[in-house]
């Protein structure tokens, strides 16, 4: 009870997915209850559940959705009307009729091109077979009443506030470098502090392990996002931008971010391990890493920023400048900190190679 109070109060206090789902509910109940009042109020069809039926099943989250799922759910239903129409005048009994056609309807369904409504023509061949005697003219009302639920549930969706999730591809884009940005300053942080807990060091890579996740769920909102803007009105009075080419970039620089700052706290906790024989790394060196960290994260921040519309161009170009020199040096102290002790070797090395390909993105995209 209490998670339902505190969503109502999420929906009414301002954008949000609660409201958005709070908005489609009432939209599909709106469409069905149009296509109930035209077609079983007013012109008192035959078989006017039909209508509803298909119209609040078409409320769906997206314009595009709601047209591509009306033309396959339309097709799927008269499919099984039309086969249970004929094997129905064919075979007086009903249970002989549907052990015909519900297979092949269940078959057709399978079909690839009818997608996830596949399902409706089995749907709609029990309704024949179900409903009554078998006849001409109460299949071709029920395709008519289908056909006429389909146009109010894609005209409701299309016209009354039709949905956009530009809001929610920003939060997920923000929220996936927050975390990386969030990452990186720990790491770093403690790097700078001689902090080598191998509990802190695995707190870090296990944030890391996840942060893959946050970037996909922000690619989804960019496809969904752009799947929202197709056939969709709102486009067109220029009143939201799509998602441009600074969302695709924003993509791949958080992909870059996620896998080697894996990589890096992988390296961080093997090197903080108890069991471990060979010495840490140098405290100064590790401090400088930590400063290439802290100067990563700043970039990627600044980077999120720029794409996503906020003036901060000079100041990204300054982080790119701060960070190109970090790299430099911490290359040049890596270089002078080598010893004859292979597993030091190893830690630097993959140290420096995981610094080159987490800056290499960042400088490319950011000058």
């Amino acid at each position: 009870m209490s998670a339902a109070a505190g969503a109502a109060r999420r929906a009414c206090a301002g954008p949000g997915r609660e409201r958005d789902l709070a908005v489609q509910a009432v939209k599909a109940a709106l469409a069905a209850w149009v296509a109930w009042a035209v077609a079983g109020w007013w012109l008192k069809a035959p078989v006017a559940f039909v209508a509803p039926w298909v119209a609040v099943v078409l409320v769906e989250s997206t314009v595009y959705r709601s047209i591509a799922h009306g033309l396959q759910q339309l097709a799927a239903i008269a499919a099984g009307t039309i086969a249970a129409t004929a094997v129905g005048l064919l075979l007086p009994s009903p249970v002989a009729a549907m052990a015909v056609v519900l297979p092949l309807a269940m078959l057709l369904g399978q079909w690839r091109r009818l997608g996830s409504q596949g399902v409706y023509a089995a749907t709609g061949a029990l309704f024949v077979l179900t409903g009554g005697p078998v006849s001409v003219t109460t299949s071709a009302a029920r395709l008519a009443e289908a056909l006429f639920g389909a146009v109010v549930g894609i005209a409701v969706n299309a016209l009354v506030r039709p949905p956009l999730y530009l809001r929610d591809t920003r939060s997920a884009l923000r929220d996936a470098v927050a975390e990386a940005h969030g990452i990186l300053r720990d790491v770093a942080d403690g790097l700078a502090a001689g902090r080598w807990d191998t509990a802190e060091a695995g707190a870090w890579h296990d944030r890391a392990l996840r942060l893959p996740r946050l970037v996909e769920q922000a690619r989804s909102a960019v496809e969904w996002s752009r799947e929202s803007l197709r056939v969709n009105p709102r486009r067109r009075s220029g009143a939201v931008p799509p998602p441009g080419k600074g969302y695709e970039d924003a993509l791949m620089v958080l992909d870059y971010a996620a896998v080697h700052t894996a990589e890096v706290t992988r390296t961080v906790l093997e090197a903080a391990a108890e069991d471990r024989s060979a010495p840490r790394p140098d405290p100064a060196l590790a401090r400088r890493y930590g400063h290439f960290l802290c100067r990563t994260a700043d970039a990627l921040r600044l980077y999120s920023h720029s794409r996503f519309g906020d003036d901060h161009e000079d100041e990204l170009r300054e982080a790119v400048s701060e960070l190109r020199d970090a790299l430099t040096v911490l290359r040049r102290d890596l270089a002078r900190a080598t010893t004859d002790d292979p597993d030091e070797v190893a830690t630097y090395g993959v140290l420096l190679a995981q610094a080159h390909r987490l800056a290499d993105q960042l400088l490319a995209s950011g000058t």
